[in-house]
């Protein structure tokens, strides 16, 4: 077999991995009673998108001001400039500012570095992040990635397989202010991510079938000079419209496009 043709069997067997765990995830979560947005946390919110409150976000983007026809959508409109990092520990970005566009960019930054199939290695990341006051929250994220590993036939701890490598690029946020007891107004935020993420061989190669517009939300909390990441607020969260790029509904309740610096 030549050596093309064996990267290229790896890299169909990353997508093989990537649509079984998309398959195995929404096996446990309606198992487990779960919402498919809410993979890296259980959610005692107990409310489906249609019973909750539709609310527009407290950071919806402002408009562009540039004249468009039909309606406004996040595809048309402003887009976030995701917070340049200023350092790296642990495998996660770091140094995001204590403002709005500063919690977003940590949450995107977070998901897009996230070892989400490595229990070791999320937990290392994970424990950078976490908050303080959520001591239980580490726990519950590693014990996820475990049972989904379980799920796919693979060890309950251990790494990605050798011969396959996973990306993940988020293209939209949908974030609003908490109103946290105790806490200053804009120290708590909800940021709600849509992504599509590839899977590949070790030489790479296009992927044919990536999943797309998944969503994941997390609430993180200004907190010692840093946004940290906690479920101590998840009965103030919300479930949002989906994200489509085209959808005036999605502007309306606060979506908007991101884009990294550089």
């Amino acid at each position: 077999m030549s050596v093309d043709s064996s990267s290229g069997l790896k890299a169909r067997r990353a997508r093989l991995i990537l649509a079984a765990i998309v398959i195995a995830v929404a096996a446990l979560l309606v198992a487990g009673g779960f919402t498919a947005a809410t993979l890296m946390r259980d959610d005692p919110k107990g409310k489906s998108q249609a019973e909750a409150s539709p609310s527009a976000s407290a950071l919806a983007p402002a408009s562009s001001g540039a004249s468009s026809v039909g309606p406004m959508t996040p595809e048309k409109g402003k887009k976030i400039v995701l917070s340049p990092r200023t350092g790296q520990k642990d495998g996660v970005s770091t140094g995001f500012p204590a403002s709005p566009v500063g919690g977003i960019s940590a949450a995107v930054y977070f998901w897009e570095e996230y070892a989400w199939l490595d229990d070791e290695k999320a937990r290392q990341q994970l424990t950078a992040v976490a908050s303080k006051d959520a001591p239980a929250y580490v726990d519950k994220r590693v014990s996820e990635i475990r049972t989904m590993r379980e799920a796919l036939g693979l060890p309950p701890s251990g790494g990605v397989p050798a011969d396959v490598s996973f990306s993940t690029a988020v293209h939209a946020a949908r974030a609003k202010t908490l109103n946290a007891p105790g806490l200053p107004v804009g120290h708590v935020m909800q940021v709600w991510l849509s992504y599509d993420r590839f899977a590949s061989g070790p030489k790479g190669g296009r992927d044919e079938n990536p999943l797309r517009g998944d969503m994941v939300d997390f609430i993180v909390k200004w907190q010692d000079g840093a946004w940290k990441f906690t479920d101590e607020f998840d009965s103030l969260g919300d479930f949002p419209i989906a994200y489509e790029p085209t959808s005036r509904f999605a502007w309306t309740d606060g979506w908007a496009q991101v884009r990294h610096v550089g």
